[in-house]
Formats: C-alpha cells, structure tokens, sequence
C-alpha cells in the first residue's frame, strides 16, 4: 500500500446513490483474498454487457476517465454488507479517494485501512464538484483539504491516526511493525507488572 501526501486528478462520476458493496464487487467474486485483479471485477454488473464487452455508457469505460483517481459518488456511498474486497477492487482500479456526501461507517473503515480515502463533503458541494469532472481536484491528506482550481478549498474530517497510515503507507499492523524499536526499548526500559 502506497502512501501518499497529495493526490492530483480529475474525477470519474457516479451520481447515483445508495451504491452498494454488492454494486462495488458483487458476492461472486469475493472468493479471493488477493488484492490485485479484483479491479476488472468492480462495478462488474456496470461495467460489462451479457456477451462481456465493455458497456461504453459506463463512466469508467469511458476513455476520457481512464486513469483518473478520484471517484465523485452519490449519497450513501457504500452501504450493504461488510466486506473489504470493496476497497480493494477500487484500489485495483486506480483509484485513491472517494468523495461523497455520506460514505458507509463500515466502508469507510475498511478503505482506511486498504490506503483509499473516503472524504465526506456537503451534498452540494459534492453535486458542484460532479458538475465539473474534468476540473483536476488536489487532495492534501496532511491538511485535510480537498481544493478546486477555482481556488475553492474544502476541509474534510480525518482522524489523526488515519491520517498517519495513509501519508506512511501502512495499514494498522504496518504502523506497530514500523515502531519495532521504539516498541522493544520501552519494554526493555519498563517492569514487568
């Protein structure tokens, strides 16, 4: 998992709401626990017609979004099952962030966790930023901003912990392992009780 200070681009919009993680990675393919090529998977049911060639009104088949690591979505991005496949077909697709005006408790902690970035705005804020999906969007994760190039900046909330993972690049466990000195130096210094 990549860390990363600021992202830059332009944005790949899916305005509808209540997107699922059966929508983001429908069940069929959750029989994996490898990360990499859930990303031909996400939004399967979207993105592919019944003979499996690519559905050209689907945003991410579009050739102008190709390579854009933003996703501006409807409200209540994420909610259904539990399932952490969700973030990672995402990732597997190239994206890093994903804003929306409510993102699901459950999505929004497994993405922390797999280096994607939920970033919850207002509504209409978020349906402005939709309106202008080639504007390129800068995310700063150390000052928790989200800026236009209208010079528009936009605060996100981001606990401080969190915060720390994405700029390393870790996940919860990465973060212990990481301070493996530091860790063994207190228990070196301090009784056991």
């Amino acid at each position: 998992m990549a860390g990363f200070r600021e992202l830059r681009s332009k944005s790949v919009v899916l305005a509808q709401t209540n997107i699922d993680t059966d929508q983001i990675i429908p069940a069929r393919f959750l029989s994996t626990t490898e990360r990499a090529g859930l990303g031909r998977n996400a939004f399967n049911d979207w993105r592919w017609q019944a003979d499996g060639s690519p559905n050209p009104a689907f945003p991410f088949n579009q050739p102008e979004n190709q390579g854009r690591s933003i996703l501006l979505a409807g409200r209540n991005f994420g909610c259904g099952s539990s399932r952490e496949h969700a973030p990672w077909a995402l990732t597997d697709l190239g994206l890093r962030a994903i804003v929306s005006s409510e993102i699901a408790d459950i999505f929004r902690n497994n993405s922390l966790k797999n280096g994607l970035l939920p970033i919850v705005l207002p509504e209409e804020i978020v349906q402005s930023l939709m309106e202008r999906p080639d504007d390129e969007l800068t995310i700063d994760v150390a000052a928790r901003e989200l800026r236009a190039p209208d010079g528009s900046v936009f605060g996100f909330p981001l606990d401080a912990f969190a915060q720390t993972c994405l700029l390393e690049g870790v996940d919860e466990l990465g973060y212990l392992l990481a301070r493996h000195t530091d860790i063994e130096t207190y228990e070196a210094t301090h009784h056991a009780r």
